[in-house]
C-alpha cells in the first residue's frame, strides 16, 4: 500500500496506519511524528524524513528510511528492526529493550540511554558513524557498536561515554586513545570472543548499507563494560 504522506499531518499519517495491516510505502514524508507507534508486524519503507518517535514502542514491525531521521527514534520499542539509511538526530533507542537499530551514519546526543534486556528480550544498535555526547547513559543491557566510518577526522564520540552505565556493553571501532570515560566503567581492547560476539550485526550492517565486514572487524575495537553488577549501589542510602 502506498501512502502520499505530503498533505498528511502525524494524525492523518498514523491512522492510515492504523486502519490497515498491509505493508506500507510512505512517500514525501515531512517530519510527521510517532510513525508506527506500537506497530506489531509488516514492512513500512520510509521517502523524506520521519519526525521524532519513529517506532516508539514498536513491537515487531521491519521500518525502513531511505533518509534521515529525527530525534528518539526507536523509543521504548520492544522487537522488530528499523534501518535508516542517513544519520539521526538525539536520543536513538531511548529505553530500548528489544528488538535492533541499525543507522548508515551518525547519531546525536544519547544514543542508547538506558537501554535494558530482560528474558529474550536484547537489544541492538549499531552506529555506522560516530555519536554525540552520553552515549550509553545509564545502559543497563543490550549491545550498542559505533563503527567510526565517514568521521571526517573527528572523534567516534563525544563527551561523557557511558556515564553511569551498569549494564550492556559498548564497543567502538576505535583505539579510543583520545575518549574520556567515567571511573565506573572497565574499558580494554576487544577480545577475539568479544568480536565474535559482534560479528553478526557488523555483518549484517554491511549487508544493509555495503562495505567489506572483514575490514570492519580488523578493528581495534575498544570494548567498555560496566565494573560491577552496581557500580552506583554506593551513592544510595538503603535500609
Amino acid at each position: 500500500m502506498k501512502i502520499n504522506a505530503g498533505k498528511l499531518n502525524y494524525r492523518e499519517l498514523n491512522q492510515w496506519l492504523r486502519d490497515t495491516k498491509e505493508d506500507c510505502d510512505i512517500v514525501d514524508c515531512r517530519g510527521q511524528r510517532f510513525i508506527a507507534a506500537g506497530r506489531k508486524g509488516g514492512k513500512i519503507t520510509i521517502s523524506g524524513t520521519p519526525g521524532n518517535a519513529l517506532g516508539a514502542y514498536l513491537d515487531g514491525t521491519r521500518l525502513e528510511v531511505m533518509g534521515n531521521a529525527q530525534d528518539a527514534v526507536g523509543d521504548t520499542m520492544n522487537d522488530g528492526t528499523i534501518i535508516i539509511h542517513g544519520n539521526v538526530g538525539d536520543a536513538a533507542g531511548y529505553a530500548m529493550r528489544g528488538g535492533s537499530l541499525y543507522v548508515k551514519g551518525n547519531a546525536g546526543y544519547r544514543a542508547g540511554v538506558h537501554m535494558k534486556a530482560y528474558g529474550d528480550k536484547f537489544p541492538v544498535m549499531v552506529i555506522g558513524g560516530r555519536t554525540g555526547s552520553f552515549l550509553g547513559e545509564y545502559l543497563a543491557g543490550g549491545v550498542i557498536v559505533v563503527l567510526g566510518l565517514h568521521n571526517d577526522g573527528k572523534r567516534i564520540v563525544h563527551y561523557f561515554p557511558c556515564t553511569g552505565m551498569h549494564g550492556g556493553k559498548v564497543f567502538l571501532r576505535s583505539d579510543c586513545s583520545t575518549v574520556d570515560f567515567p571511573d565506573k566503567v572497565h574499558v580494554a581492547s576487544a577480545t577475539p570472543e568479544d568480536l565474535e560476539e559482534i560479528r553478526p550485526y557488523v555483518e549484517e550492517y554491511v549487508r544493509l548499507f555495503g562495505g567489506d565486514a572483514e575490514t570492519l572487524m580488523k578493528g581495534p575495537f575498544t570494548v567498555v563494560t560496566p565494573d560491577s553488577s552496581n557500580p552506583y549501589r554506593q551513592l544510595y542510602v538503603t535500609n
